[in-house]
């Protein structure tokens, strides 16, 4: 496969498309157009403020375009994977925002074409595959800096932003809960650290603590995991409050047989300014390092596996897994 690959836009309902479309751009590939249809305004104003130079097309002119060969898809959740399997029908590698589903029906219907077609379907984990920190931590592991990882810790607080929400944003059957929506990337990052195929669910639960007046809403959720020889503790919430200058407080903890590094992804509290904090201890001392700097792999890894037909970017079969253990964990709350 020769020149430059080419993309569509499909599913402009999270503002994750933006990163989704920006960082393939940034990575090499064209984007061939996007289709506008949205049941957020608001999240395709600032589509096309950020992408004026790009054409809206009718989807299904963009999903019988031989000439593309990925669809990126930040579509309302519970309608991703129905976009992701007309893609992989069309002969398209597919590329999703977080959850790839809600249904474990899905799940299965999604890896039996994946397995059918021979596409490619993976899911964009932005608090891994955006965020520097994560990368040198991902890099600080596999030179061994604090031996093997035993155990995760990942919190992941968010701002309810209630104002701006779109009424699907408060309908469980479309997100899916609030273990589906955000832990999701929890799950992502204790399997990749841990070096784990799989993980086995120990105990989860959601709750409403805070929001009375959506009686139906999730503003609480917790998950312990554990694998062959590691454990993870999740922590998600919608309780970031005002006065934080981001939209959550994310933490990841690491603990290792030889030392331990945490991450202050988004800020860090009273101290040094910017995001992307990592605090490195081990055997050799104890360090911040400033990860700002630190280069995004994920996008042209997957376009290198577009091209080469490999699994560098996730590994084969990982996308599922998480979705699998993300709608067990919601199932088990009785989410």
């Amino acid at each position: 496969m020769s020149g430059a690959l080419r993309f569509a836009a499909i599913g402009l309902d999270h503002r994750h498309i933006y990163h989704l479309v920006g960082e393939l751009i940034e990575a090499g590939a064209e984007c061939a157009g996007y289709c506008p249809e949205t049941s957020d305004p608001k999240v395709l104003t600032g589509f096309q403020e950020r992408f004026p130079d790009l054409k809206a097309i009718d989807r299904e002119a963009l999903f019988d375009d031989p000439s593309i060969d990925i669809v990126v898809c930040a579509a309302i959740p519970r309608d991703r994977p129905k976009i992701a399997i007309r893609a992989m029908r069309a002969g398209k590698d597919v590329m999703v925002d977080k959850p790839g589903a809600t249904r474990m029906g899905d799940v299965e219907e999604i890896e039996s074409v994946a397995r059918e077609t021979g596409r490619i379907f993976s899911i964009c984990f932005s608090e891994r595959f955006v965020v520097r920190a994560c990368e040198a931590a991902s890099r600080l592991v596999s030179e061994g800096a604090i031996g093997r990882v035993i155990q995760t810790v990942g919190l992941g607080p968010h701002r309810l932003n209630r104002a701006i929400r779109p009424d699907w944003f408060f309908d469980t059957e479309a997100f899916g809960g609030i273990l589906v929506d955000i832990a999701s990337h929890q799950i992502d990052q204790f399997l990749h650290f841990t070096g784990s195929q799989d993980g086995e669910l120990v105990s989860s639960a959601v709750a409403n603590r805070g929001h009375p007046e959506l009686p139906d809403f999730q503003d609480f959720g917790e998950i312990l995991l554990k694998s062959d020889g590691a454990s993870g503790y999740i922590r998600v919430d919608w309780f970031t409050p005002d006065g934080l200058p981001t939209w959550g407080d994310g933490r990841l903890f690491l603990l290792g047989t030889e030392g331990t590094i945490e991450l202050r992804k988004y800020i860090d509290i009273a101290g040094r300014p910017g995001t992307d904090h990592l605090f490195l201890s081990n055997n050799d001392g104890v360090s911040h390092i400033d990860a700002s700097g630190e280069k995004l792999t994920y996008f042209p890894r997957f376009l290198d596996d577009v091209r080469n037909r490999t699994a560098t970017a996730l590994p084969e079969g990982h996308a599922l897994r998480v979705t699998r253990l993300a709608i067990e964990a919601q199932a088990r709350a009785g989410g």
